[in-house]
């Protein structure tokens, strides 16, 4: 045999094997990106419950009508999404429509994720089929009781507020800016906590075209930041750098994270490229200012707080803050940031509504844990120590306090979200 036929006969004999090499390794550069997305959605704050197994679901959720909880999304073909095809798996996360024919109910983000291109869409089928781990964990029933529960009023739910089509750049703005707007309307799903819902629970923009997007509302007994230039709750003062900075490790010179805001630093944002950082920083700086308490740009002022921690006798609030708040907050209310927030000119501090500074309070704050280790001094939790009144006091201290100017702390606001996160544990 010549050298010309044996080195055919040779290249038929490998061809499938390269083929299968080069198959795998695009199968396999797939599931990577897949997996990059899937904390790009932080898929694992709402599907993965600890101590639990990734994807296995359980994770309750409080809706108007009852508890639902999130379900197991890993690839079992029982009780997971195994038997589901592609196009299956689309349609569940464009339409919230389930393999059998059911409606999610929209506490999924599938209105955002309505936005989700083809391509990326491939890449988490992918990732999902064959990156994550089969569990055989049964899901759980919701807690919403008949008729409260049957699922068909969705559909038309689906057809007055579900805005089908994939995000489409926009050719007024730069590749970063589109990148972010992606990121931030799509996968990462931000409106669904930060945007105000409507009577329907649909949120009432889903896009900067509308006033509301992503001006802040209540959401699990918290309230999720406003995100627009607002210059004293939101982020009118907050740089590109100071949003990186929040968004890799979970504080900066302005204020930390806390509720589930917690959880997208730890499964989401944190592994994210600086890139794509700062694509959302950028496209969050191009928000105008919506929403917030409004009145006059904040301007910091220390001197009568200082009279007044000097005097804690006359100030029921003082006192409660000197024994217990300002040992890490400081007598100026700076803190020590980023490692201890700042009170004075802090944007949850300045926001009208006190819900999220009452929740902390009483409930504290989960670990923020950066590349496996946690973050030092987590704000402990006062509702075993202090009681309503108390609370109500301290908060209307610090929020009058630095020239902070905002409203006042009732008691009993302080005793119905003390009485609701106790229920929902």
């Amino acid at each position: 045999m010549t050298s010309v036929l044996k080195a055919f006969a040779i290249g038929c004999v490998l061809a499938p094997s390269l083929v299968s090499v080069h198959a795998d390794a695009a199968d396999t550069d797939l599931i990577k990106r897949g997996e990059y997305l899937a904390k790009a959605g932080d898929c694992a704050a709402c599907h993965t419950v600890a101590p639990g197994k990734p994807f296995t679901g359980g994770l309750k959720m409080i809706t108007p009508m009852g508890a639902i909880y999130s379900t197991n999304i890993t690839p079992d073909p029982d009780v997971g999404i195994g038997r589901y095809s592609e196009e299956d798996f689309r349609r569940a996360m464009r339409e919230g429509v389930a393999r059998d024919g059911r409606n999610l109910y929209p506490a999924m983000p599938y209105p955002s994720y309505a936005k989700v291109n083809d391509d990326d869409m491939r890449a988490l089928y992918a990732y999902f089929m064959k990156g994550v781990a089969s569990v055989k964990q049964p899901n759980r029933e919701s807690d919403i009781k008949w008729p409260l529960n049957m699922r068909w009023p969705l559909k038309f739910w689906n057809m007055v507020f579900l805005d089908k089509g994939a995000y489409q750049n926009k050719p007024e703005h730069d590749v970063a800016w589109n990148r972010g707007a992606y990121l931030i309307q799509g996968l990462g799903h931000c409106g669904s906590c930060h945007t105000p819902r409507g009577v329907a629970f649909q949120e009432k923009a889903l896009d900067e075209s509308g006033r509301a997007y992503l001006s802040g509302g209540p959401v699990d007994n918290w309230f999720a930041s406003n995100l627009t230039g607002d210059h004293n709750a939101g982020l009118g003062r907050w740089s590109d750098a100071d949003i990186g900075q929040f968004l890799k490790t979970g504080a900066n010179q302005h204020a930390s994270a806390f509720g589930s805001m917690t959880s997208v630093i730890n499964n989401s944002t944190q592994s994210m490229t600086d890139a794509d950082v700062g694509a959302i920083a950028r496209y969050l700086k191009s928000l105008p200012a919506q929403g917030g308490a409004g009145g006059p740009a904040y301007s910091y002022d220390p001197k009568a707080t200082r009279v007044s921690l000097a005097r804690p006798a006359n100030n029921a609030g003082s006192r409660v803050y000197t024994t217990y708040c300002m040992h890490c907050h400081g007598v100026d209310g700076r803190g020590f940031a980023p490692m201890l927030a700042p009170l004075a000119d802090n944007p949850n501090v300045l926001e009208k509504t006190p819900l999220s500074l009452i929740n902390v309070t009483l409930n504290g704050t989960e670990d923020i844990v950066l590349g496996g280790v946690p973050a030092p001094y987590p704000m402990p939790k006062y509702a075993p120590v202090l009681n309503d009144q108390q609370i109500a006091d301290v908060l209307t201290f610090i929020r009058a306090g630095w020239n902070n100017g905002a409203p006042a702390v009732d008691a009993a606001e302080v005793a119905k979200l003390r009485k609701a996160t106790h229920a929902a544990r």
